[in-house]
């Protein structure tokens, strides 16, 4: 009984929290989580030279700026309005064209030239000559001085392709001939021979003169060369001085 009079007649201590002294406890609380933060990217090497020199402020490294990225390729960049804009920049982002020479792909394949001889054969052998017939046509009937120098182009081109066109057909069976004679040869045991361009050109002089001497135009084309190496060598003969020099 005496206990418990004693306990009943002391007083009661009770705690009541400032209201003023809870904000500033969590205030602290938020500045050491910031300090740890800025603490976090110092390195221990700083930290030490820190304290050897006795200052215990230690300054935290600047955070760097972050690259403008997109969150899908197909949205525009972002830039910093900081930096000047170059004069040369993609606005548009077009997908890059990709040009194919057909001479140099492999993707293209091979160049058959026989093939593309009898594919094409009409072209020189139909279509050319009638083109150049209606052309001579238009040609007399025409009157117009400009009209009538286009049409001349255009026949004088058609006769440029003609002539390479037999000439490389001419070629291209003296090479054939060559090289079937040489496989014969090559069967029974022989070497081959490959014959070079320039034996090529001179068999092909050869076949076209015996053909302008079956036709019975070796003449005149004979006449016609003279006269063409007549005017070259003119261009380069010494002109004639005065008998009267004074």
């Amino acid at each position: 009984m005496e206990q418990a009079r004693s306990t009943i007649g002391k007083p009661v201590k009770t705690k009541f929290e400032d209201p003023e002294s809870s904000a500033s406890s969590s205030s602290e609380d938020e500045e050491e989580e910031e300090i740890e933060e800025e603490l976090a990217d110092v390195t221990f090497g700083d930290l030490q030279r820190a304290r050897s020199n006795g200052s215990h402020v230690v300054l935290p490294k600047p955070k760097e700026e972050k690259k403008g990225g997109r969150a899908n390729k197909n949205r525009p960049m972002e830039v910093s309005c900081k930096k000047p804009v170059s004069r040369f920049r993609e606005v548009i982002q077009a997908p890059k064209k990709v040009v194919r020479d057909p001479r140099f792909e492999s993707l293209c394949g091979t160049l058959n030239v026989d093939g593309f001889r009898k594919r094409y054969d009409f072209l020189f052998s139909n279509e050319l000559p009638a083109e150049k017939q209606d052309l001579k046509k238009q040609l007399k009937k025409s009157k117009d001085p400009e009209v009538i120098e286009d049409l001349k182009q255009r026949i004088s081109w058609i006769d440029k392709q003609l002539k390479s066109d037999s000439s490389k057909r001419t070629e291209a069976e003296i090479l054939a001939e060559h090289k079937k004679k040489e496989r014969e040869k090559a069967k029974q045991g022989k070497q081959p021979f490959f014959i070079k361009k320039s034996e090529i050109r001179k068999k092909r002089l050869v076949e076209k003169y015996k053909n302008l001497k079956g036709s019975g135009k070796l003449e005149a084309f004979l006449e016609q060369r003279r006269k063409k190496n007549a005017t070259k060598d003119h261009r380069y003969m010494p002109y004639r001085r005065p008998d009267n020099i004074e």
